[in-house]
């Protein structure tokens, strides 16, 4: 075990075994600035002016990993940007979208010209799912359907050719609504299939999922955890707080990824000791993760809240997870 994963599970013992309470003011170290964030104008498949917002690394340095941030219903990419911040502190690689009909991605051009404006409220299940949407074709680079997160991925694979960022150390964190949105292209992206000049799927690397909506808006998981991606392979890590639904909600959809990997679990609930799966050696081993938080707060809000340390358990986790030779 190398010294960078040997740090890390001795940090994931001190993450999952502390009470998720708010620590004492520590007197921080002085870094450099982070580099201010960028202000991205993409376009999707079907039109729309889709805006994301990248933070970058200080110049010079390489990303820990690339992380997409896919925020609530209702959100924007100001209501996650705490946590997009904080991941880019200590050294990733963030980009966070505005979704359609979200922020400022509310205006699509059809062919002919003609200007639509989407709004949050009023998006049909059709609009939804076209989020997480990427398919169409068999080579990916030319895919009919181009979706939102699709269109983000894009976007770093071009960054990824100049070498300033890994989309092979690609992370994707979805918050409520978003976890569901998250997990769907995620799934999608392990669907797509190798062709002649090599690989063109299967990039994600690790699914972070805070205070998952099990279903809304004509939405699902079921979809994405029938895939293999999902049942088997990507590492995944649950954070919930502790107020019935979403406990309720991220229990059912950790459970369902418990059950899928019966020897590969393991959890920290409030006031309970941690607990594994029976025939894991070291938590370190664990493929799926479930974190309970003594707070009321849920998605957006919990993943921008500081003495939650949001940013702090996913760092572990990431650096746990992710293969150095990536």
């Amino acid at each position: 075990m190398n010294r960078l994963r040997q740090l890390a599970v001795w940090a994931l013992c001190c993450t999952f075994c502390v009470p998720a309470v708010a620590a004492p003011p520590v007197a921080a170290p002085v870094l450099p600035a982070e580099p201010a964030s960028q202000k991205l104008e993409l376009e999707t498949s079907d039109g729309l002016a889709l805006w994301a917002w990248y933070y970058p690394v200080a110049a010079g340095g390489d990303p820990r990993a690339t992380v997409i941030l896919v925020h609530d219903l209702e959100g924007s990419h100001k209501t996650v940007e705490p946590l997009a911040k904080a991941l880019q502190k200590v050294g990733f690689a963030v980009v966070t979208p505005d979704l359609r009909g979200h922020g400022a991605s509310t205006s699509r051009s059809s062919p002919t010209g003609k200007t639509e404006v989407l709004d949050s409220n009023s998006l049909k299940r059709t609009e939804l799912e076209a989020i997480s949407a990427a398919g169409g074709g068999s080579v990916r680079d030319q895919a009919a359907m181009r979706g939102d997160i699709e269109t983000v991925r894009n976007w770093i694979k071009r960054k990824s050719e100049t070498n300033e960022l890994n989309l092979q150390r690609l992370c994707l964190i979805g918050s409520g609504s978003g976890a569901i949105l998250a997990a769907n292209w995620t799934a999608a992206d392990w669907n797509w299939l190798p062709i002649a000049s090599g690989p063109q799927g299967r990039q994600v690397k690790a699914l972070v999922l805070i205070s998952p909506t099990w279903a809304s808006k004509g939405l699902s998981f079921v979809p994405a955890l029938a895939t293999e991606g999902l049942k088997q392979s990507i590492p995944v890590m649950v954070l919930a707080g502790n107020t019935d639904r979403d406990d309720r909600d991220a229990m059912r959809v950790y459970d369902r990824l418990k059950s899928l990997r019966p020897q590969a679990w393991f959890e920290q609930r409030v006031g309970q000791e941690p607990a594994k799966a029976p025939k894991l050696e070291k938590a370190a081993e664990a493929t799926v993760f479930f974190m309970q938080l003594d707070t009321a707060l849920s998605a957006d809000k919990l993943a921008a809240d500081r003495s939650a340390n949001t940013a702090g358990r996913i760092q572990t986790f990431l650096s746990l997870v992710l293969d150095p030779s990536d």
